[in-house]
This record gives structure tokens, C-alpha cells and sequence, in this order.
């Protein structure tokens, strides 16, 4: 196979899977990875795909365009599912204070909440608020600022002022993308702004993101990946993803 058939059948792979890593491109071509890393350098040159740590995504995958919130709700359901009881592991003792973010799977996560396990909690989500109102284990705290129509979730400088008031024992993070190099991201600057500040004010920071967002990178950084404390994800996170996590300092849990 010539070099310019390669790669167009490298663009069609990456395209279809929605990621592959360099090792996988090489066994599938069998040819080196340094063959595969000067074909995926040529191929981004051209726009077909975009290179992250350890391998390639398609362009799509780094849209800046942000999904509604019941858009997300129905992606990947059982995955968030396993992750948001796999997540009850990482709950500090009762009597604890935590921050949980907006998003499909922390919405799990707020659900599957014990009500025999006494804790404070603080959140910008009208949904999670919702759903916590009738847990007679948790006492809540609905933090101000404008809520936003895509996400349901309240933004804005009131909103990093209150968070910024606070330390709690944990935070719960959801994202729309994650990679050993960009970390977590998100497409909206004000919804990144609230995720930092509750990175800041956490003493533990738990990210519950599902493997269809790793090696995806959106536009705005909220968390590096040395600022997160564990992940929780699915089983389908490959090896070298999860080596790259923990070589980072992250602890990996995969439901």
C-alpha cells in the first residue's frame, strides 16, 4: 500500500471508530508507529483529523458547538448508569460537604445518593436541585447566578463569588472532553469558569466522564489532569488512556 492509500484509510479508521491511538493504527497497517505519527502529522495538515496525545480524532470530535442537556441525558445512558454507583465509592464520611456539578452523569450520581448518608451539598444544577429536594439525607444548597437554557445550570460571576466562599470536601466534575494533554474541557468560558472555581474549592476533586469524551478536546480548560484526584469511567477506557491517566496521578476507576 502506498503511502497516500494509508493514510486515506487512516482518515476513514479514525472517522468511524472516533478515536484510535498510534499503536492501533500500526498494528492495523503493520507498519511502525513512527510511520503512523508522520502520517497522522500529513493528515492533519490537511485537515482530516486532529492529533492528541497517543493517537488521532476525527475534527468533529474538537467542535466548540455544545450539546443540550437532554441531548446528553440520552447518549451513553448505561455507561452513566454504572459510572454514578461506581462514583458512591468515592463519597467522603457523612457530615461531609460537596459540590456537584451540571451534567447527564452527575445527575445519576445525585440520584443514586443514599438517604441514610448524612451530607451537605452544594450545586449550580436546577436539575440536580430537583432531584435532591425530597433526599431526606442531604441537606442543599441551590447556588445563585443566571441559569443557562443549555444545561440548566447557573453561570456567571455570582455564581464563582459563592463557590468561591466555600470548601468542601469533594467536588464531583462531569466534562465534555478529556485528554492527558488538554485535561478537562468544556465548550461555554462561563461554564468552565464554574467548574475551575469548584476545582479550587475542593480538597478532592472526582471526575465522572464517560470513555466516548477521552481524547476528546474542547475549547476551554478547566482542570489539568494533576488537579484531579480520581476518574470514575466505563470499561471501554483502553489501556494506554488509562496508563496515560495514572502516569499523571490520577486514580482510574472504571465501573
Amino acid at each position: 500500500m502506498y503511502a497516500e492509500e494509508r493514510q486515506q484509510a487512516i482518515a476513514r479508521q479514525v472517522a468511524t471508530h472516533g478515536r484510535m491511538s498510534v499503536a492501533e493504527i500500526a498494528a492495523l497497517f503493520d507498519v511502525t508507529t513512527e510511520t503512523v505519527r508522520r502520517d497522522l502529522t500529513a493528515l492533519e495538515g490537511l485537515g482530516a483529523l486532529r492529533r492528541v496525545h497517543g493517537g488521532a480524532v476525527p475534527t468533529s470530535a474538537l467542535s466548540t458547538i455544545e450539546p443540550g442537556l437532554l441531548e446528553r441525558d440520552a447518549a451513553n445512558t448505561e455507561a452513566k448508569t454504572q459510572i454514578a454507583r461506581a462514583a458512591l465509592d468515592q463519597l467522603p464520611p457523612a457530615g461531609a460537604s460537596v459540590l456537584i456539578d451540571a451534567g447527564s452523569t452527575t445527575a445519576r450520581f445525585a440520584d443514586a445518593l443514599p438517604g441514610n448518608h448524612r451530607l451537605v451539598v452544594y450545586t449550580h444544577s436546577v436539575s440536580i436541585a430537583a432531584r435532591l429536594a425530597g433526599n431526606a439525607g442531604i441537606e442543599l444548597h441551590l447556588l445563585p447566578g443566571r441559569v443557562r437554557t443549555n444545561t440548566h445550570a447557573a453561570v456567571g460571576a455570582t455564581t464563582v463569588a459563592a463557590v468561591g466562599a466555600l470548601r468542601v470536601d469533594a467536588a464531583y466534575l462531569g466534562a465534555n472532553g478529556l485528554s492527558a494533554a488538554h485535561g478537562l474541557s468544556t465548550p461555554d468560558s462561563e461554564e468552565a469558569a464554574t467548574k475551575r472555581s469548584f476545582v479550587t474549592a475542593a480538597e478532592r476533586v472526582v471526575a465522572l466522564v464517560d470513555s466516548s469524551k477521552v481524547g476528546v478536546e474542547t475549547a476551554v480548560r478547566f482542570a489539568s489532569l494533576e488537579e484531579v484526584d480520581a476518574l470514575v469511567t466505563d470499561d471501554a477506557l483502553t489501556a494506554a488512556d488509562r496508563a496515560s491517566f495514572e502516569a499523571a496521578g490520577v486514580e482510574v476507576v472504571t465501573a
